[in-house]
């Protein structure tokens, strides 16, 4: 089956201005800035499915609007007139409410809801709240981040993500930490179970029966849990943790641990312990960058799935829990498929970067 020719498009320096314009606009409607980047990118001789990769749309939306430039230029990318009721709120009001959405906040609050922007705008609670699902806005939310300050940052991202993309043969790569401050807790009264219609109830407030420390080292190639408790965190226990993972791995293999930066993992008894047992290599996560570190994923899990609702009357019986989530796990283990590049992960940091101050 023959392919369906694409129409040559060919742009004037200003006719590019224009458009390069649009995209870093501010103001711009995001919807007609996706368009210019298709037509800017068609015009550098890229094919249709090319640009449909990269700026995540299908290649019916790029044919069509590298169409209506060919045919119609910068009026092509508008939106065409609807049919039905004409429209009470012109683009220039909507590009407003966007513009103050993202460069203002109103007076006595730190963030716009759609009641204080309504009446600031005067449109209605309803159009405005349209406005923002519309272009994905969400002032109420807010999350937080930590940009990792290791000068070393580039060398170590690529040499961690090379062991997991490309383990190297005959060796383990165990990601490895400990879980520290798990509380045993148990409500002040009895729970209230769940039935149809009403969700399970419990106390607000807890009793505390003491913590434990979970070291874990996470098999990146089976996804095996190599598990022990202990009461403290201290270079002792760490130390003793080591031993164990020595005990559990095959002799002949050479071992690749990844780990962060804490100070139990830096004393002069741990770096001599693994001067005398030279199969072991140690490859350190950047400050404030554990996300690197796949068992990390894994303790979200063991949280959410079992730790989170759980209540236990002791120390003691939490960490019968948590043995038996292990034992449960490497019943039927499962990695996790780390599919990020080290390019990707540093291109998108720099992207963050060019988006926040003083980076």
């Amino acid at each position: 089956m023959g392919r369906r020719a694409q129409g040559q498009l060919v742009l004037s320096e200003a006719e590019r201005e224009e458009l390069v314009a649009l995209t870093l606009r501010r103001k711009t409607a995001q919807a007609l800035a996706l368009r210019a980047r298709i037509v800017l990118a068609c015009a550098e001789g890229q094919a249709n499915k090319v640009v449909a990769a990269r700026q995540r749309v299908t290649q019916q939306t790029v044919g069509k609007w590298r169409a209506r430039y060919i045919e119609q230029r910068l009026d092509g990318l508008l939106d065409a007139p609807r049919s039905g009721a004409p429209r009470t709120i012109d683009d220039a009001r909507v590009d407003a409410v966007i513009a103050k959405t993202l460069e203002s906040v109103p007076a006595g609050a730190t963030h716009w809801s759609t009641r204080t922007m309504a009446r600031d705008s005067g449109l209605s609670q309803a159009a405005v709240s349209r406005i923002w699902r519309a272009f994905g806005l969400q002032p109420h939310r807010q999350e937080t981040f930590k940009l990792s300050s290791d000068p070393m940052f580039v060398d170590k991202v690529r040499d961690i993500v090379g062991l997991y993309l490309d383990p190297p043969l005959k060796a383990m790569v165990l990601c490895v930490d400990e879980k520290s401050q798990i509380q045993a807790l148990d409500r002040t009264q009895p729970l209230l179970p769940l039935a149809p219609g009403i969700p399970e109830r419990r106390t607000h407030d807890y009793a505390r029966h003491g913590t434990t420390t979970l070291f874990a080292a996470l098999d990146i190639a089976t996804g095996e849990v190599i598990g022990e408790m202990h009461r403290r965190h201290r270079s002792s226990e760490f130390l003793q943790f080591l031993r164990t993972i020595e005990a559990n791995v095959p002799a002949q293999l050479d071992v690749h641990l990844v780990m962060d930066n804490y100070g139990t993992h830096k004393t002069p008894a741990i770096k001599a312990w693994l001067a005398r047992h030279p199969k072991f290599s140690v490859h350190f996560t950047p400050t404030f960058a554990s996300w690197l570190n796949q068992v990390e994923r894994w303790f979200a899990t063991l949280t959410q799935n079992y730790i989170r609702r759980g209540t236990h009357c002791s120390t003691r019986e939490l960490e019968q829990a948590i043995r038996k989530y292990l034992q449960v796990h490497n019943a039927d283990p499962k990695p996790f498929v780390w599919t990020k590049s080290a390019d990707d992960i540093l291109a998108s940091v720099e992207r963050f970067c060019l988006r926040t101050s003083n980076s």
